[in-house]
């Protein structure tokens, strides 16, 4: 049975329970903060994004790429020399070893080392009074030979008076004449005895027998020398002029032959920085052999050398200047780029976009590219700058001696390292 009290409770209950909550009022007010910054926030990034593509070109906005910027160049005409290079070795022009020609005391070295000497200048000394005393007895046996021809020959004309009378026999006069001949015979062998001695004697001065400079000294004052020894005293070196001696490849024999018929060839030697010119001479020799080995022509050439940069045995590089290419297409070594189908350049039309135009190049030298084939003179070119350009990319041209793409601009004819430095934007 339902008692009142269970109707009220029952009733009561859930009426209770459907009531809502009352919201705690700093909780709202937090809400309402956050809001208001997100609006914040948005209409703030709406503002610089509009303001950023106010600023970027028109064509970053339509979603195209900007002109690269880079440094040109224009295609020269110009005269070229065409060298031959190779790898060469210095040689003194003449090169002599000094030796002792008779043997005996070292007593007198005239010479300083490394001194310029020339011919006929003193070097050393060797103890002569051997050779004086030897020279002294030949001479006194001369003289002894002398007397006995002379006292032989007024017997022999004694006895051709006394065959006339016959006061002697025919053999006696012959017998005495034979005498004669025996004793001239003997004196003229006295007098080459002589002349040997004063040879002999002359060799114990030793002089340079060139003009050159002195090396470093072999033996010391006080030693005995003898005339076999191997070492000799000192090693002279003509330095003025020199020679250097280098080869090429057999294929351009024909070629050096036909120009060395119309004249001299200049010949330049170069340091090993393929920079400093140390030299410049003539071509002296062309073998008279191909190596089979090598396949090279071996050459020789001669330099002044007035002002002693070249030196025995340095390595040099040499070029040969073989003609010069009149009105030939010329541009900084840096415009060629190698690809897989090998050389080519970036040309910039007239609308500033760029193609990649294949080119021949015939020789680089001195940071200039001499093209064959591929380029016309007054067409503009890319020097600096193409490790971002593709065909029909558009670039903007560096002002000369600003900033551009890969770096600061450089000389024309600077070498090119595309594709290893950082990019920095150009100046407008």
């Amino acid at each position: 049975m339902i008692t009142p009290e269970d109707l009220t409770g029952s009733a009561a209950t859930p009426a209770a329970a459907q009531q809502p909550k009352r919201q705690h009022p700093i909780g709202k007010w937090i809400g309402i903060l956050l809001v208001c910054a997100l609006l914040a926030w948005a209409a703030m990034w709406g503002n610089a994004h509009l303001a950023g593509l106010a600023r970027k070109p028109a064509a970053v906005v339509r979603g195209e790429m900007p002109p690269v910027p880079v440094m040109a160049g224009v295609v020269a005409q110009k005269d070229i020399p065409i060298y031959l290079t190779g790898l060469g070795t210095v040689q003194a022009f003449n090169t002599v070893t000094v030796r002792a020609r008779v043997d005996g005391q070292l007593r007198k070295v005239a010479f300083v080392e490394g001194q310029d000497v020339h011919a006929g200048d003193l070097l050393a000394e060797i103890d002569p009074d051997p050779f004086r005393t030897a020279l002294d007895q030949a001479k006194a046996k001369q003289n002894q030979d002398q007397s006995l021809l002379e006292n032989a020959r007024v017997d022999l004309e004694r006895y051709s008076g006394l065959l006339a009378k016959e006061g002697v026999t025919k053999q006696v006069y012959d017998t005495q004449k034979a005498l004669v001949n025996q004793l001239e015979a003997g004196v003229k062998a006295d007098q080459a005895a002589i002349e040997s001695a004063k040879v002999q004697l002359a060799y114990t001065t030793i002089t340079s027998p060139i003009d050159g400079r002195s090396g470093i000294r072999l033996v010391d004052q006080g030693n005995l020398v003898h005339a076999n020894d191997a070492t000799g005293l000192v090693v002279i070196t003509q330095l003025q002029p020199i020679s250097v001696v280098f080869t090429l490849q057999e294929q351009k024999l024909g070629e050096i032959q036909s120009q060395a018929a119309a004249g001299d060839l200049t010949v330049l030697a170069v340091k090993r920085d393929n920079a400093t010119v140390l030299g410049e001479g003539k071509l002296a020799v062309i073998d008279n052999q191909i190596d089979p080995t090598t396949a090279t022509i071996k050459l020789k050439a001669t330099f002044p050398n007035t002002d002693l940069h070249l030196w025995p045995g340095q390595f040099v590089n040499v070029r040969l200047l073989l003609t010069v290419r009149k009105n030939s297409m010329v541009v900084p070594a840096s415009v060629v780029q190698r690809g897989p189908d090998g050389a080519f350049a970036f040309v910039i039309k007239n609308d500033q976009s760029v193609e990649i135009r294949p080119v021949k190049v015939l020789q680089i030298e001195q940071s200039e590219a001499l093209i064959e084939e591929g380029l016309k003179p007054g067409e503009k070119v890319v020097v600096d700058g193409q490790y971002k350009l593709q065909t029909g990319s558009h670039v903007r041209t560096a002002e000369a001696g600003g900033d551009h793409a890969g770096g600061p601009s450089k000389p024309a004819g600077a070498g090119n390292d595309s594709g290893t430095r950082g990019s920095k934007k150009s100046k407008p």
